[in-house]
C-alpha cells in the first residue's frame, strides 16, 4: 500500500511539474533580418529593453547575410520554417510577399497612428488601404566631410551647387595629394545611391517630380532628371586617383584615414566611421541646391520595417513586440543605438550623436523624398534601379555622355513601363 501511494505521489509530481512548465514557459518570438551587424545590439540593448515590459516573451534575433536574405527568407516561408517576425525591405519586395500571403495586414495594430502616411508608404498597398509592416527607420543622403582638413585649409561647407564645385576645384589646387571627393565606381551601386539619388532631387523637384515621372509626364531624358546626370558628370575630375578600381570599402578606408576631404554619404555610414576611426572629426552638409532655388530637397529613404508572419504560432506575442516598436521609447533607443538610422515615428526625439543630428535637422529645412526607382520602376526587368547603377557609372567613367545614358535608361524602362510607352516612340528606341 505504501509503495503504491509513493508511486501515485511521484506520478502526480511529474504531471504537476509538466503542467507548471507549460504554464510558466516563455512564449518565443523569432525575428528574421538582414542586419547582421546589429546582432549584438539586439541581444544587449533592444531585446532587454522590451523584456522589461514583457519578461514572459523570449525574443530571438536571427539575421541572414544581406545579399542572401531575400532568397533565404523566400525558402523559409515556402517551407513553413520562417520566424514570427521578419524585417521588411521597402516597396516592391515586401509588397510581393504581402500579395503572396506571407505578411499579415496590420491596420488594427495599436500605435500605427504614430506614423505619417509618407512614413508608411514603403509598406502600404498602392491603394493606401493596408499597411503590412511597422516602419522602423529611414536613412538620409548627404555629404560627410573631414572637419580637421577643412579647418587646416580654410574651407567652409558649401550652400549652393556652384559653391560646391568651386570648393572641389580649390581642394584639387591647394591639396593635390588629398581627394576632394572620396567615391569609386568599382561596386557600381555607390554611383547611383550616393551620387544620383543624393543630388538629383534638387533638380527634379522631390516628390512632385517623382510623381510626374511615375505618371509619364517626365522621363530620365527630360528636365531635372537629365540635369541630375549632368551635375553627376561634374564629379569625375575630383574623384580619387584610379577611382574606377576603388570599391565601397576602399572609399571608407580612404576617408577614415584622412585621405579625402568629402565623402558622398548615406547616413548609415556614420556609425561605421565612428567604429573605424573614433578620432575622425566629421561634419555633414546636405546636397547643395542650385543657386537661387526657393526650396531644397533631401533623399530621406525608408530602409527597414518589421512585419508579421501569418503562419506564426505566437501571433499575440509577436504583435506585442510590434506594438512596442511604435513607441517613443523604441524610437529613441534605436535612433541612438544606430546613429544614422532615423526612426520614422512622429515623435520629437533626441538623437545624441552630433553628426546624425545634422542629418536629422535637414528634415526641418528641406522637403523629403525617397529613391525614386524603388517604387514601381523596378518591378520588372530591365529594372530602373540596376540600370541607374550602370548609367551613373558609365557617366563617371566617361563611357557615355549624360544625354546618352539618360536615353539608354529611358528606352529600357519605357520598353515595359506603360506610362512611359510614348517616350519609347519619341526617342526611336530599338
Amino acid at each position: 500500500m505504501f509503495k503504491k501511494a509513493v508511486k501515485i505521489l511521484a506520478a502526480s509530481a511529474l504531471i504537476f511539474g509538466a503542467l507548471a512548465g507549460v504554464a510558466f514557459a516563455k512564449q518565443k518570438v523569432v525575428i528574421e533580418s538582414w542586419r547582421t551587424d546589429d546582432l549584438k545590439l539586439w541581444k544587449d540593448v533592444i531585446i532587454p529593453a522590451f523584456n522589461k515590459h514583457y519578461p514572459d516573451i523570449e525574443v530571438v534575433f536571427s539575421p541572414t547575410a544581406p545579399a542572401e536574405y531575400n532568397a533565404v527568407l523566400d525558402s523559409k516561408l515556402q517551407a513553413g520554417t520562417a520566424g514570427d517576425l521578419m524585417a521588411c525591405r521597402p516597396f516592391g519586395k515586401s509588397l510581393e510577399l504581402f500579395k503572396k500571403g506571407y505578411l499579415a495586414p496590420l491596420n488594427d495594430l495599436p500605435g500605427l497612428e504614430n506614423y505619417s502616411d509618407f512614413a508608411k508608404s514603403a509598406w502600404t498597398t498602392d491603394d493606401g488601404k493596408t499597411t503590412y509592416c511597422v516602419p522602423m527607420a529611414s536613412v538620409i543622403h548627404g555629404f560627410l566631410y573631414n572637419k580637421d582638413l577643412f579647418a587646416k585649409y580654410g574651407f567652409q561647407p558649401p550652400k549652393t551647387w556652384q559653391e560646391f564645385m568651386d570648393l572641389l576645384a580649390q581642394m584639387k589646387k591647394k591639396a593635390p595629394a588629398i581627394s576632394p571627393l572620396v567615391m569609386g565606381t568599382k561596386d557600381q551601386w555607390e554611383a547611383a545611391t550616393m551620387g544620383w539619388h543624393n543630388i538629383a532631387p534638387n533638380y527634379y523637384g522631390g516628390e512632385a517630380g517623382r510623381k510626374a515621372f511615375l505618371a509619364g509626364k517626365e522621363g530620365f531624358h527630360t528636365d531635372g532628371f537629365l540635369k541630375g546626370f549632368e551635375v553627376l558628370a561634374q564629379w569625375a575630375p575630383y574623384l580619387p586617383r584610379g577611382y574606377k578600381a576603388v570599391s565601397y570599402s576602399d572609399s571608407q578606408q580612404l576617408f577614415t584615414q584622412g585621405r579625402g576631404f568629402i565623402y558622398p554619404a548615406g547616413s548609415w555610414d556614420i556609425g561605421v566611421f565612428h567604429q573605424m576611426n573614433p578620432k575622425l572629426n566629421m561634419g555633414a552638409f546636405k546636397s547643395p541646391p542650385p543657386a537661387g532655388a526657393s526650396k531644397c530637397y533631401i533623399s530621406d529613404h525608408p530602409d527597414i520595417a518589421l512585419g508579421l508572419n501569418p503562419a506564426s504560432k505566437n501571433k499575440e506575442a509577436a504583435k506585442k513586440f510590434l506594438e512596442w516598436l511604435t513607441t517613443k521609447e523604441f524610437a529613441e533607443l534605436y535612433g541612438n543605438a544606430l546613429p544614422g538610422f532615423f526612426p520614422l515615428h512622429n515623435y520629437n526625439i533626441t538623437i545624441k550623436d552630433p553628426v546624425a543630428n545634422q542629418f536629422l535637422s535637414w528634415r526641418q529645412q528641406c522637403e523629403g523624398t525617397f529613391r525614386m526607382t524603388y517604387y514601381k520602376l523596378s518591378d520588372q526587368k530591365p529594372d530602373a534601379e540596376t540600370d541607374l547603377w550602370t548609367a551613373s557609372v558609365n557617366i563617371l567613367n566617361g563611357n557615355q555622355s549624360p544625354e546618352e545614358a539618360a536615353k539608354w535608361i529611358e528606352c529600357r524602362l519605357s520598353s515595359w513601363y506603360q506610362p512611359h510607352k510614348h517616350f519609347h516612340q519619341e526617342l526611336n528606341c530599338k
